[in-house]
Parts: C-alpha cells; structure tokens; sequence
C-alpha cells in the first residue's frame, strides 16, 4: 500500500507541487515589485550577488522598530530569494523531500500568513506586510488594485494547496519510518516496547538512524495497545489512495480552462514590465542629459516652442544568443519601443482576474485562445528580449562615473517578467499534452475519462 501511494506522489502530486509553488513565487514577485515600485521597501543592493546552496526560512524574531523598514526590505529581499531557489533550482521527489525538507518548504510558505493577512496578526512578518498591502493599494489605479487583489488570491490559494500536498508527503514518509521501526522491533515482548527500549534497539539495528519520538510511541500503541486493530485501521485508512483521488485524475479535462490559465500566468507580468518602463525613461533622461550639449538644449526648447515631434532616439543594441554564442547587434527606435511596450502593459492589465478580456476569451473557441496565448507569449518574449539588451546598454553607454551611478539596473524585474513567460509556456506544454493524450486514446477507442 506504502508503494502505491509513493507511486501517486511521484506521478500526480510532485508535479502539481511544483506548479503551485512557481504560481506562489510569481505572484510574490509581483506584489514585491509593486512594493519596491511604491518605494514602500528599500531594495537589497547585494541581493543579486548572494548565493544560495540550502533551502532556509528568512528571520521571523521580533523587529527592531528603529529599524522596522531595513529589516523588513531585508527579509523580503531573502525571501524573495529563497523562493526563487526552490522553485529554479530544487531537487523535487518523494524520497528527496525527506521530513526535514518538507518542514523548511512549509516554514516557508508560511513565512507570511498569505491566508489571513491582517495588521493584526500575531505573526511580525504577516503584520508588516499586511500594512505595506494596504498602502500599496493606496491611491493605485484600478489595474494595480485588480494585480494586487489577483496576487493575494492566488497566494492564498497557493497556500492550501502546497500544505495539503506536503501532509499527504509527510503521511507517506512517517508511516514508511513506522515500518522500518516495526522491523526493528520484531519479536520484542510488550514489557520490552517502551521508548527507551526501542530508542536503544533501533540504535544498535541502525546506529545514525533518527529517532522521531512521536512516531516511535505511535508504533508501540499501534503495536501493543488495547486499541492496536483499531489504530493500525486507521493507518491503512490514512495511506491508502483513495478511488476519489483516482477518479479525480480522470475528470473530464476543460481545455480552454487551462489557456485561460495560461493567459492570467503571463498576465501577471503587467505591473513589472510597467516599473521597468519607468526606469527606462529614467535611464534615458539620464543618458540625454550627460550627452546634451548647448545646441542640442537649444534645438529641444525650440520643438517645444514649435510643438515639433520629439527627436528619435535611435540606440544600437546587442543581442546575446546563449545557443550559437555568437552576437548581433540591432538599432531600435526607443520612442517606438516605449509606445509598443505602453500598448502591451495595458493589453495585459486588462487580462487579470474576470475582467472584460476573459470574458471575450471565454466565448471564443479553443483554437482563438490558443493563438491568442501564443502571440501573448511570442510578443512579450520579444519586449523582454529588448528590454535585457536596453539594460546592457544603459549600464555601459555612460563616459561619466557620476551618470552611471545614476542607471537603474532592472535584472530582478527581467527575472520576474521571464518566469511569467516560463509558466505560460508551461501552460500552454501541459495543454498541448492533454490533447495529445486525448487524441491517442480516441485512435485507440478509448472514450475520455474512462
């Protein structure tokens, strides 16, 4: 029964771990850029630089109030961190995620009560960043409300799904150490079956081996106990999979549902690309002012006098391809860009929760969806595209030390936009699977959920 239910863990519920803790980590990046955009936080300047090799919990101790703000843009920053390792870079399986590894993912899901997010809570980090979310929300426009409230959501949602997943792991590995304990004391007498008794046998069996007191006394009641048949039932209850579980994988599948998803996963990329806007036009000011001699100033107060269209700013880029490794190097029009980008940022604000373009995506057949998701995807790959070389560019184009310190580098907000586009395109993977399946099994006359 113990192999059937790891056989379930492997094949259903890892996967759906992963994508719910990369649906966490997304919307997380979002609601933390926004505050970072608010300047409601500070952000970490060696956040990029610090590297991770263990999954950790950031720091949940009571605050300095003197500090309040640093140590909270500190711990934010680290989580925001340690969230990205987990999702990008962890080992996910059932026997890797041992009951140590499950305890540190779930501290960390719960690092903020996402669930019950109010001032008043008892927890400090859950305080703090529930009275940041409101302020964020003060004075925002409807779309950033819409973000905000669409990122909660699913923070929330997130939540509850990764704890139930990481109980019924956690089920699987106590009952699998229960076994290994029950082999260990094999043929002991019940005068024999106490704690210390066991402790000392299971020591000298598998000297190293951890000894979970809990789970040890629940291996003597099961085993000893006046209520032994009826508590050993219960543990076969509890690891058996149950048909619903089964029947629940063979569901019919709702396709447009899951490009739907997938239109919402990439939607969320609006308000960093937004921020990323802003600082591009910053950087641009920067860089004109440092190059702007007297008769450029001239001819600017001129077109103002005249009202003339603004000069084109033509820059030269240089695009990197990883693949070939090899350069190219492209001259665009920032003013064209900006105006494409503004164009994009609205159409996909304009896709969050159950506004008017779900509604119009829902009445469309399955095929508009799908071609919709992909030039979603295709465009904003290509802006994104864009805007990593317009930060190589800005960050090397100034002569002067005093206008480079000025450039705002946008690596975290280029992280946040690419995992957005990541998780749609998974999406849009997972929906090209399912029809597959479905098409096999129909040239097999097998009809859908059976």
């Amino acid at each position: 029964m113990l192999v059937a239910r790891k056989d379930w863990l492997e094949k259903t519920e890892i996967p759906r771990l992963k994508e719910e803790l990369r649906l966490f980590q997304i919307s997380f990046s979002v609601l933390y850029g926004i505050f970072l955009k608010k300047k409601l936080i500070n952000e970490d300047p060696y956040k990029q630089e610090n590297k991770i090799t263990e999954l950790e919990v950031p720091e949940s101790g009571p605050f300095n109030e003197a500090r309040r703000r640093e140590q909270i843009s500190l711990r934010l920053a680290c989580f925001d961190s340690q969230l990205d390792f987990l999702v990008n870079f962890y080992q996910f399986g059932v026997d890797y995620l041992n009951l140590e590894r499950i305890r540190k993912i779930a501290g960390l899901i719960r690092f903020i009560d996402w669930i019950t997010l109010t001032p008043d809570s008892k927890s400090v980090n859950t305080k703090v960043v529930a009275e940041i979310t409101l302020n964020s929300k003060s004075g925002g426009d409807q779309i950033t409300l819409g973000i905000i409230g669409e990122a909660l959501t699913k923070l929330a949602k997130c939540t509850s799904s990764v704890t139930g997943i990481l109980r019924d792991i956690t089920v699987y590995h106590r009952e699998n150490y229960k076994l290994a304990v029950r082999g260990a004391i094999k043929g002991m007498s019940a005068s024999e079956a106490t704690l210390a008794g066991v402790k000392k046998k299971i020591a000298s069996v598998a000297p190293g081996a951890p000894l979970y007191q809990a789970f040890i006394n629940e291996v003597i009641d099961e085993e000893y106990s006046n209520h032994s048949r009826d508590l050993k039932e219960a543990v076969l209850k509890a690891v058996k999979v149950s048909a619903g579980k089964s029947k629940a994988a063979k569901q019919k599948v709702d396709y447009k549902a899951i490009l739907i998803e997938g239109i919402r996963a990439i939607s969320l990329s609006a308000s960093i690309m937004a921020e990323i806007a802003g600082k591009i036009d910053e950087n641009e000011a920067t860089l004109a002012n440092e190059k702007t001699g007297l008769w450029s100033k001239l001819m600017q107060l001129f077109r103002g006098w005249t009202k003339s269209e603004p000069e084109a700013v033509v820059y030269e880029l240089v695009f990197n391809d990883p693949i070939k490794g090899t350069q190219t190097r492209e001259r665009h029009d920032l003013r064209l860009f900006r105006t494409n980008l503004d164009r994009r940022i609205k159409i996909l604000s304009g896709m969050n929760g159950q506004g008017p373009v779900i509604t119009k995506l829902r009445a469309m057949t399955e095929e508009q969806i799908l071609g919709y998701l992909e030039r979603t995807i295709r465009d904003v790959q290509n802006n994104y595209r864009i805007m990593v070389a317009l930060d190589e560019y800005f960050k090397a184009a100034p002569k002067e030390k005093s206008t480079r310190d000025k450039i705002k580098g946008i690596k975290p907000e280029l992280v946040t936009v690419k995992n957005c586009t990541v998780k749609a395109n998974q999406i849009q993977h997972e929906y090209s699977a399912a029809k597959e399946e479905a098409e096999q099994l129909k040239r097999l006359g097998v009809a859908p959920g059976a």
